[in-house]
């Protein structure tokens, strides 16, 4: 994942206000449990779930790297035939 630091050299920050306690409280215990600060762990969250397509980017990239002319009516004729045959 490439880094993208501000002019000042500093990187972009997020702030999320008005998350409920309770929310608060399981993250702390999670983040001490894992050694780390709750910005370290948040941060490892956040990186973690940008790093992860979400379905229709990943549906999009596998449409662009299709290199097969089949189509999906075939493959589910294909499937068809095969469940109809046992």
């Amino acid at each position: 994942m490439t880094t993208r630091w501000l002019q000042n050299g500093a990187m972009p920050n997020i702030q999320i206000k008005n998350v409920p306690a309770e929310t608060h409280a399981v993250l702390t215990r999670r983040a001490a449990a894992a050694h780390q600060s709750l910005q370290e762990y948040l941060w490892t969250m956040l990186v973690e779930a940008a790093e992860r397509p979400t379905m229709d980017e990943w549906l999009e990239r596998a449409k662009r790297n299709a290199t097969s002319d089949v189509t999906v009516q075939e493959i589910v004729d294909l499937i068809r035939a095969d469940r109809d045959s046992h």
